[in-house]
């Protein structure tokens, strides 16, 4: 299959490493040149093999010819994504698909009237893509089905894990879910209840560890002798009444980001940021690996 990668920031390097260790050839185009030599540099020094497999397109024209996929990592602007689409519109072939790598901004916002509007949608990746194998698929009002089945296919061969919104809602799925997460940890630093760091350890070793493999739903129907129904008869009215006290949406103030910044830096000072996200990304391949290992031995 040909794809082609349009942007090359972050997340753009990170799915042509996706596409190309999964067999696929890919061009690689940003309107920036040095962007677009800077995330073959990404892949090289990632997968070495899969670079082989990728090149620089110079212009948008080139990049689209013959693409049967094509993800799109353009920046976060609606007037660059609009800008963007009138042009992808007027260049792309008869069965090429765009989907767009956009983490908030919906499909409907930047392809509605454009020629070819069924076969664009979001497949929102969960950064960096090469490594966590979560993907968004929202379609448009005007998607079509087969778009968004071909795309969920795509996904499933490559190696990712997608899940299909049923349409457009802001933040998405994870967005949402992380936003209430967000929510209630600035609140308890704001209210004093306990620190930052402590936050942190409440998931990394506790919520976190069930939830890197069930999620909330399977995590609840094995914590009661019944499964779900009989948690929610016990635990209904109390997850009732803390919903209703979190039912108080707070800004994050500057003096609260401070004090977090704070606790932050003394942890990982700003000038080890960069080996701290290596050592990120290298905690979650090995975690991914470990993952597929442990569910094929109980499964064998």
């Amino acid at each position: 299959m040909k794809v082609t990668i349009l942007g090359c920031g972050v997340v753009g390097s990170s799915w042509a490493v996706v596409f190309a260790r999964a067999g696929n050839d890919v061009l690689i185009h940003d309107p920036q040149t040095a962007s677009a030599e800077a995330a073959l540099d990404f892949v090289r020094k990632t997968d070495a093999e899969a670079a082989k497999r990728c090149s620089i397109a110079p212009d948008l024209e080139t990049a689209l010819k013959g693409a049967d996929y094509v993800q799109e990592s353009a920046p976060e602007r609606l007037p660059i994504k609009q800008a963007l689409y009138r042009q992808i519109d007027a260049l792309l072939g008869p069965a090429t698909v765009v989907a767009s790598s956009t983490s908030g901004l919906p499909a409907s916002a930047f392809t509605e009237g454009l020629t070819h509007g069924a076969r664009y949608l979001v497949a929102h990746p969960i950064n960096p893509p090469h490594l966590i194998p979560l993907v968004e698929l929202i379609p448009a009002p005007w998607t079509s089905p087969e778009t968004l089945a071909f795309v969920g296919d795509l996904m499933r061969s490559l190696g990712q894990s997608p899940i299909t919104l049923a349409r457009e809602i802001n933040g998405f799925v994870v967005n949402r879910l992380q936003s209430a997460l967000l929510g209630e940890a600035f609140r308890l630093v704001e209210d004093g209840i306990c620190s930052p760091t402590d936050v942190d350890l409440a998931i990394s070793e506790g919520l976190g560890l069930r939830w890197c493999f069930l999620g909330p739903f399977a995590t609840i129907d094995l914590n009661a002798a019944q499964g779900i129904k009989e948690y929610c008869q016990n635990l209904g009215p109390m997850y009732f009444g803390l919903a209703q006290e979190q039912a108080d949406p707070r800004e994050w103030s500057p003096d609260l980001v401070a004090r977090i910044e704070a606790d932050m830096r003394a942890l990982v000072p700003l000038s080890d940021l960069p080996s701290r996200r290596y050592w990120r990304d290298g905690f979650l391949a090995e975690l991914v690996r470990a993952k597929r290992a442990i569910a094929e031995g109980l499964n064998t």
